[in-house]
């Protein structure tokens, strides 16, 4: 197709989207934020908005701040911890033999009782 419109896509009676439609933007503030990576990120604020001391970086996920010579460590992450590894934190090996033990005399009574256990 050779000829087309240059208003393609609009629709009649449409005129331009500029500040007197759509009224003045608010003032803002835009802040620099800085990560350990060497990111730097600019969010804007309201002009009379509280600025916060730290911000997440978009494009890593650590946490950075204002200040571009010292920005925040990374997190320190924690590994994963088992069920048992929690156990062993709140019960010694021997408190842990005598529930055991008693656990199985328990069961050696029920078992010498006639109780099916399964």
């Amino acid at each position: 197709m050779v000829g087309g419109s240059a208003i393609r896509g609009s629709r009649v009676g449409a005129g331009p989207m500029g500040e007197a439609e759509r009224g003045d933007a608010a003032p803002r503030l835009r802040v620099s934020y800085f990560c350990s990576n060497q990111h730097e990120t600019r969010p804007a604020f309201a002009a009379d908005a509280q600025v916060p001391e730290t911000w997440d970086c978009p494009r890593c996920g650590l946490p950075a701040n204002m200040d571009a010579e010292n920005p925040p460590p990374p997190p320190r992450i924690l590994p994963y911890k088992t069920h048992l590894a929690y156990v062993k934190e709140r019960r010694s090996d021997a408190e842990a033999a005598a529930i055991l033990a008693e656990a199985l005399q328990g069961l050696r009574e029920r078992r010498a009782r006639g109780e099916v256990i399964y």
